[in-house]
């Protein structure tokens, strides 16, 4: 009967799972690939039997190795939470806080208060992740989440902070070309810029005169980042939050008939809260998150 495989081996297949060739994983790992190839090896002579296999479409992992992935990936985020951890007890209120939000918070909200964070306390290091799906805070993913939606874990320390108000809007020379709608059915019959195959939960709560569905929009892109950049560029109409279209000199459309809210939690792992750097962020993002709100309504 086979022992348990060393650590060292093991990191080597989730990397390989994680980037699909060995290549991508050696680079990942810091290692020569030859290295990394040596590792699967002696991982798939321990376990006699292969890990994965080559077809024209790349490298196959085979069911033995995807049996291994979710054991991998909580042994991985337990161990890069446990050096985050052990950095922030040696630097007391520095260290690491990992920080996942979506991806248009991401890039649209969070940096400049990410800015003001650095600059008030430089000794913490930010690692941002964005992930429009909920990262898993008692696995320890990530530090501290941004979410839309009210946290159901009963572990976490959550605080909700207000509500993110989302309209239509588009370009002024969008509207020059073609007319400000005045109501929504005239609304369905210009270009409206939504998603493609994955529409959210909260489409199907949404009254615009008529179901919320993949046909209504006539440019689809289940990207959201994507979706402002074709609103920003006078594609068409979209939906956005009131904060960035009056950043971007968007023009709200139907902003009496229409609008969404989305709730906007901080949440932590409950055994973080005594850690400085945690609370620092946390508070931060607290003051940051409930400043942005208020200047959206």
């Amino acid at each position: 009967m086979p022992g348990i495989p060393d650590w060292d081996l093991l990191q080597s297949l989730h990397a390989v799972l994680q980037a699909g060739s060995f290549s991508a994983a050696a680079r990942l790992r810091r290692l020569t690939q030859p290295t990394l190839g040596r590792h699967i090896d002696q991982l798939e002579r321990q376990l006699g039997a292969p890990l994965f296999l080559r077809s024209p479409r790349g490298l196959q992992p085979t069911d033995l190795a995807l049996a291994f992935q979710p054991h991998l990936d909580d042994m991985a985020a337990a161990a890069a939470a446990a050096g985050r951890d052990i950095a922030g007890i040696v630097s007391g209120e520095g260290g690491v806080v990992r920080v996942t939000v979506s991806e248009i918070v991401g890039i649209e909200v969070i940096p400049s208060m990410m800015a003001r964070f650095r600059q008030a306390h430089p000794g913490v290091t930010v690692e941002l992740t964005l992930n429009n799906k909920n990262d898993d805070l008692s696995r320890r993913d990530a530090d501290i989440a941004v979410r839309m939606s009210r946290p159901t874990q009963n572990s976490l320390v959550a605080r909700k902070v207000g509500a993110l108000r989302l309209g239509f809007h588009a370009t002024p020379d969008y509207l020059a070309r073609h007319g400000l709608p005045t109501d929504l059915d005239e609304l369905t019959r210009h270009t409206l810029i939504g998603f493609d195959r994955d529409l959210p939960e909260i489409a199907k709560d949404l009254s615009i005169g008529r179901p919320v569905t993949r046909d209504l929009f006539t440019y689809r892109t289940d990207n959201d980042v994507a979706q402002l950049a074709a609103i920003k560029a006078g594609v068409g109409i979209g939906v956005c939050q009131n904060q960035i279209g009056r950043r971007e000199g968007l023009v709200a459309v139907l902003a009496d008939q229409f609008r969404f809210d989305l709730d906007i939690w901080i949440c932590m792992h409950e055994t973080l809260r005594g850690a400085p750097r945690m609370r620092l962020m946390f508070d931060h993002l607290v003051r940051e998150f409930g400043a942005y709100v208020a200047d959206g309504e």
